[in-house]
């Protein structure tokens, strides 16, 4: 039987998601609680890799098991192994042609970050800083050149191992309140950094280093030393995996974060 689950979890609890030889990341802590309950060995497939540091409200998984357990062992029983940095949200059968990470239409990410002199000692987990004032207007004008599909070499990592650089950013927005600016970013899929390099890249130009059409610039340049550095990994949050409605699965909406930050 193939299931399918979502969890949220806090990254900064964890070495990135994927599992390594000494343990420590999100995979080895949830593949230990299901093989609990399941009294097998398991293993699972993601929809998105997150790093060291990078936070989830969605990640969704899944995973083939011949143990037949109701759902509510897959959530709670799950979760009581789990430690308490993360969480599985649902669980429900899937089809065996189900697959976590190619099934997957979009993904979207959000980046939160604190714009304000000071850095931040509550939030400095869970959110990015920048101390200098930024232009929103002039952020936005830069995003809009990043809509649409492009070759974005220059703005992933050089450990990224996807075959093809070309990805489809289907939306880019900021949002700014007081001195919280949140970045939502929208593609099919996302290369190793992506949102953080963009994040950076919209830094530049908001602090005033660069104007909006050094945007065009950089992503024509498929150069990586032309961008700007990568941001900082504690502002970002898997927030949505978007299926398409054959598969069943239950929405997840995008809802305001419960970050301790400040009002």
């Amino acid at each position: 039987m193939r299931i399918a689950l979502e969890l949220e979890y806090d990254g900064s609890c964890f070495l990135g998601w994927q599992t390594q030889p000494g343990g420590g990341t999100v995979q080895d802590a949830l593949e230990t609680a299901l093989s609990g309950i399941a009294g097998e060995r398991i293993q699972v497939t993601c929809a998105g890799r997150t790093d060291r540091g990078v936070h989830a409200r969605a990640q969704v998984v899944h995973f083939d098991t011949g143990a037949v357990r109701p759902a509510s062992a897959w959530v709670r029983g799950v979760n009581a192994l789990l430690p308490d940095s993360v969480a599985v949200q649902w669980a429900q059968p899937a089809p065996e042609r189900f697959h976590a990470r190619y099934s997957a239409v979009s993904r979207t990410y959000r980046y939160v970050l604190l714009n304000r002199p000071v850095r931040p000692a509550l939030a400095a987990r869970y959110a990015g800083w920048f101390h200098q004032p930024l232009d929103i207007v002039a952020m936005r004008s830069a995003a809009g050149m990043l809509l649409g599909v492009h070759d974005f070499s220059a703005l992933r990592s050089a450990e990224c191992q996807s075959k093809t650089p070309v990805r489809t950013l289907h939306a880019l927005e900021i949002a700014a309140r007081g001195e919280r600016i949140d970045f939502v970013l929208r593609a099919n899929a996302f290369l190793h950094h992506m949102v953080r390099n963009i994040v950076g890249l919209l830094l530049y130009v908001g602090k005033g280093k660069h104007p909006p059409a050094w945007a065009t610039e950089v992503l024509a340049s498929l150069d990586r030393a032309r961008a700007a550095p990568t941001f900082a990994a504690q502002g970002l949050y898997l927030e949505q995996v978007q299926y398409e409605p054959r598969w069943g699965l239950p929405g997840t909406q995008a809802g305001e974060l419960r970050l301790p930050v400040e009002s």
